[in-house]
């Protein structure tokens, strides 16, 4: 295996900056905005956002929540038993403008899942996404990331690989390669 580390460090600190700098333009104080991060992976990289706007806007309030996408899937009654993550939404999604989040953009089989299973929880105004790496040409649905920290160019040997502090002990992104 080959890795290339695409994104650690001080640069990935610096992406989250950036991508809650573009939010805030478009989203000012919040008031009608909500961010929902999509199980398993995309909950590190909402929680870091909400941590980091709070930061920035410390008199608005950050709605910050958890969706489990598991049933929602097109596959998942052909993969072996699945074991569903918690969902946890304790706001109202009707009206809003929902910010879906995402570690990796990839097939865009997760994001169509998880507007689905969105769904439950009321009809939001707006959904927009962001993706902290968007692995380009590799669409199996149309689908496209409002906000993108890194892109990058693989085919569909390679897997990109979010490692979070929280989980994994440190923050970084490595496209993982086969070598020959």
């Amino acid at each position: 295996m080959q890795n290339l580390t695409l994104l650690d460090g001080q640069k990935f600190q610096i992406t989250i900056q950036r991508l809650c700098r573009q939010l805030i333009e478009n989203h000012n104080d919040f008031s009608g905005s909500v961010l929902i991060g999509i199980q398993p992976r995309g909950i590190y990289l909402a929680r870091r956002v909400a941590e980091e706007l709070r930061k920035i806007l410390p008199e608005s309030k950050i709605e910050q929540g958890d969706l489990d996408i598991t049933f929602y899937r097109d596959d998942f009654r052909r993969r072996e038993q699945l074991v569903p993550n918690q969902t946890k939404i304790d706001f109202i999604i009707e009206g809003k403008r929902v910010i879906m989040m995402d570690d990796v953009l990839w097939t865009g089989r997760t994001i169509r899942a998880a507007m689905d299973a969105m769904q439950a929880f009321g009809r939001p105004e707006k959904v927009e996404l962001l993706a902290l790496v968007d692995r380009r040409y590799s669409r199996h649905i149309p689908v496209s990331a409002n906000y993108v920290g890194i892109e990058v160019d693989s085919i569909a040997s390679q897997k990109v690989v979010v490692s979070w502090k929280e989980t994994d002990g440190e923050d970084k992104i490595v496209l993982v390669s086969e070598a020959k």
